[in-house]
């Protein structure tokens, strides 16, 4: 499959974006892991999470109705984006 360009365009423009796909790449997270692994605030990370939900770049692991402990992980689509990412040294 190949890596969509507007995925990483997309991911690339924000550095919270980048910041969680960051963070997925080495394993699932909740968002607070995320903003203490990354130094960014929580706030940030649960946008670029909704917005790379939206994408089908990340997904969320556990019963959508849980609020608390929510663990997120990258989609094989989200892998690939963040493998381009890198490969092309675009961080």
């Amino acid at each position: 499959m190949s890596t969509d360009w507007d995925d990483v365009s997309f991911v690339i423009s924000s550095r919270y974006r980048v910041a969680v796909l960051k963070r997925l790449a080495d394993g699932p997270s909740t968002p607070s892991q995320i903003a203490s692994d990354e130094d960014v605030g929580i706030a940030h990370v649960s946008r670029a999470l909704q917005r790379l939900r939206e994408r089908s770049l990340v997904d969320l692991l556990v019963s959508d109705d849980r609020k608390k402990g929510r663990v997120y992980g990258l989609t094989e689509q989200g892998r690939d984006v963040w493998e381009k990412i890198e490969a092309e040294n675009m961080v």
